[in-house]
């Protein structure tokens, strides 16, 4: 049976937690390295808004399927394997950008890079919170969704500005995170192991959305507001560039990958005023943050400012973050410790979901309605699927089933 820990208290987990944080924000951003340039992709191979958002569904899929068969897979083999993995699948995402020579390769890119997201989303985010010393636990959690939204938000904001300031818009990004991606490799292998008697490569159980019974109300709480504020995340990540560029006029590809790196900014913000806030409040006043987020957005889409859509950002983005954080405590605090990494795997999925599903019904509305009125419908539903999740999360507050 596994077991939650292997490691003995001391300085080598205490400092554990922030190296497999590293690791944890390396794999995260080359899944978002590709945000700014497919304006550049659509330019080259040729396809439509919609196709743009299929691309990054893609990712998205292959990160809920990797969470459905392989989600609690840390639990038996260990972290440190499936971390190194998730690595490989990176570099490889890397290399398929790197030969890039049509959409083929570009899906294949995103499928590797979802896969690799899909095993550190449960496993590095238990890692995290296992390697963390006696009274780190708070710590250990804001490392762990700091390192998740951080990473994703430093993607696209290197990638921006490679593309945008060298001469080789489409190539150095994936060269640079390739070294990053050795980097984490390193680090992964001298991590401590958290899994007590790890089997040897057992064979995946699909688990589904798995979530023991006991904890089914927090469960529901806590992916309800997740869903609302990674499908904020999921137009910043999938087609705020062409909002920029289309509704905005913004070219640059640079001010392109600030303006998706303030919203994960803001995440992590937000997620560092959650234990002030507290749990109890932190998942309403979040989902309210995010609602004014929204309207912040589609008040730029309908005046066409920039300021707008960055301030739209930095509320959204805080409210996501609060939320998120709070909504990842509660549920690996009420999971079994020999279920958290297929619990949260399972958050993630839900997560992934809300991430992925509306920004391919934005794509498929701006080839009928246009992006601007694709986008304005798409903040309405969110705004009222957020606004749903922070009232009942105020409702049906923690402690309660």
């Amino acid at each position: 049976m596994v077991r939650e820990r292997a490691v003995n208290a001391g300085s080598g987990r205490r400092s554990g937690y922030l190296a497999a944080a590293v690791v944890f924000a390396i794999g995260m951003a080359g899944t978002t390295l590709p945000t700014p340039l497919y304006g550049l992709y659509q330019r080259q191979i040729g396809f439509s808004e919609l196709m743009v958002t299929v691309v990054f569904a893609v990712y998205a899929l292959a990160v809920i399927t990797v969470l459905v068969v392989a989600g609690n897979y840390s639990d038996k083999v260990g972290r440190r394997p499936v971390l190194l993995c998730a690595m490989a699948l990176s570099a490889a995402s890397a290399g398929c950008f790197l030969l890039e020579s049509g959409l083929p390769l570009l899906f294949m890119g995103r499928l590797l890079s979802g896969g690799a997201a899909g095993l550190l989303s449960g496993a590095a985010t238990a890692a995290v919170l296992e390697l963390a010393g006696p009274g780190q636990k708070a710590r250990a959690g804001f490392a762990a969704t700091a390192a998740n939204m951080g990473g994703l938000g430093c993607g696209p904001l290197l990638s921006g500005f490679l593309a945008e300031y060298t001469p080789w818009p489409l190539t150095l990004p994936f060269w640079v995170h390739l070294g990053l991606v050795a980097v984490a490799c390193g680090i992964t292998w001298r991590l401590p192991e958290t899994v007590t008697r790890p089997q040897r490569w057992p064979r995946p159980t699909p688990q589904g959305v798995a979530v023991p019974a006991a904890m089914k109300g927090v469960f529901v709480r806590a992916s309800l507001a997740a869903f609302a504020g990674f499908a904020l995340l999921g137009l910043f990540t999938a087609v705020a560039p062409s909002f920029a560029a289309q509704t905005l006029g913004v070219h640059n590809l640079a001010v392109t990958g600030a303006v998706v790196f303030s919203v994960f900014l803001a995440s992590t913000l937000g997620q560092s005023l959650t234990r002030r806030v507290g749990t109890r409040l932190a998942l309403p006043l979040g989902c309210g943050t995010l609602v004014i987020g929204l309207l912040l957005v589609a008040s730029s889409l309908i005046a066409e400012s920039l300021p707008l859509l960055v301030l739209g950002a930095l509320f959204g983005g805080t409210g996501q973050g609060l939320s998120f954080r709070a909504a990842l405590t509660l549920v690996s605090d009420a999971a079994p410790a020999t279920h958290r990494g297929g619990t949260i795997s399972a958050f993630f999925i839900v997560a992934y979901t809300g991430i992925s599903v509306p920004v391919v019904g934005v794509g498929a509305l701006a080839t009928w309605l246009g992006l601007r009125e694709a986008g304005l419908i798409f903040t309405g539903c969110v705004m009222v699927l957020a606004a749903g999740a922070g009232t009942y999360a105020a409702l049906r507050p923690p402690g309660q089933t």
